[in-house]
């Protein structure tokens, strides 16, 4: 498989203070694991900036022009108690929009069968109107619509991982079917959103976790309710809100998932992007909040990206 990785160095001016869990050494460690041998396969992709009208199929201008007013020339700024901005935060921001849509290009082009997209601020709780969870701009679902709208698809599939439910992403396409947005997430956490019983047109999938469920429950959860799903979906492009904080070790959450877990929920999807999208798959970071446990899933989650052995059809 060919696989685009993006990072950027504007990633890292993303300054979320002191002891914060969504901090730049996030990436840091994400970049030396991936820098190993074993990754040499990786086409190493550098963003462009995106622009204001992407953020727009998502966000209102308001909202837009609200975060990038207020990023400070010095400083710090908090809009609320999770969610901080730096000088550095409107170039971060704007850049990670670039990489997901330019990966939604690139994909669709045939440049690459998938994508790993490792950027920051992280975006799925990003509401039309609201900053929120660290998120500023919803990544994710900018990413899905640019899909919809500028390459005329119509069936994506959203799949959420992040042990948060993505408050944001099922409210972008809460009323459009053109989107199925399955998530699995712990309840009762935050947002506080995330129910069975918040199924939008149909196309709203929540699979709740119970703190202190392993990766049996995980896998059992995802083989009886979100796999069937996207298969009777058929979607043509399957795009992944990869946050890797449902791990065992991760401070900020209470699930006991492992690195092997994320292989098979990774290799699960890719056949299924196989069979439906013709292997066409993007990965965008969300969570994950344990340097060491962030590294080596994602270390897991992006060798299994490149395996030659998953093929469309299989």
């Amino acid at each position: 498989m060919k696989t685009l990785y993006y990072s950027h160095a504007d990633f890292l001016l993303h300054d979320t203070g002191i002891d914060h869990p969504e901090s730049a050494d996030r990436l840091r460690s994400i970049d030396k694991a991936l820098a190993a041998p074993e990754f040499s396969g990786l086409i190493r992709a550098s963003p462009p900036p995106g622009m204001e009208q992407q953020i727009r199929l998502i966000h209102t201008q308001a909202h837009i022009d609200t975060i990038l007013n207020a990023v400070p020339r010095h400083g710090l700024r908090y809009l609320d108690s999770d969610t901080v901005l730096s000088p550095g935060s409107g170039k971060a921001a704007l850049r990670a929009v670039g990489a997901v849509c330019d990966a939604v290009d690139r994909i669709l082009a045939g440049e690459a069968d998938n994508a790993f997209c490792a950027v920051r601020p992280p975006g799925h709780h990003a509401e039309s109107e609201r900053a929120m969870g660290f998120c500023l701009f919803n990544n994710i679902a900018i990413a899905a619509e640019y899909a919809r709208t500028h390459h005329q698809l119509k069936r994506i599939a959203i799949v959420d991982f992040d042990v948060h439910h993505g408050n944001g992403t099922q409210a972008a396409f809460y009323e459009q079917p053109a989107v199925l947005y399955a998530s699995s997430h712990e309840i009762p956490h935050y947002p506080g959103t995330g129910y069975p019983s918040e199924t939008g047109v149909g196309n709203i999938i929540n699979v709740p976790l119970a703190a202190g469920d392993s990766g049996l429950e995980f896998r059992q959860k995802y083989s009886r309710i979100i796999l069937p799903a996207l298969r009777a979906f058929k979607p043509e492009l399957l795009l992944v809100s990869a946050g890797f904080d449902a791990h065992r070790d991760d401070p900020l959450a209470s699930i006991r998932l492992v690195e092997d877990d994320y292989r098979w929920l990774t290799q699960e999807l890719m056949e299924i992007a196989g069979i439906y999208c013709g292997s066409r798959m993007i990965s965008i970071l969300e969570g994950g909040y344990n340097l060491k446990a962030l590294a080596a899933s994602v270390a897991v989650h992006v060798k299994t990206l490149l395996a030659s052995e998953v093929q469309a059809g299989k």
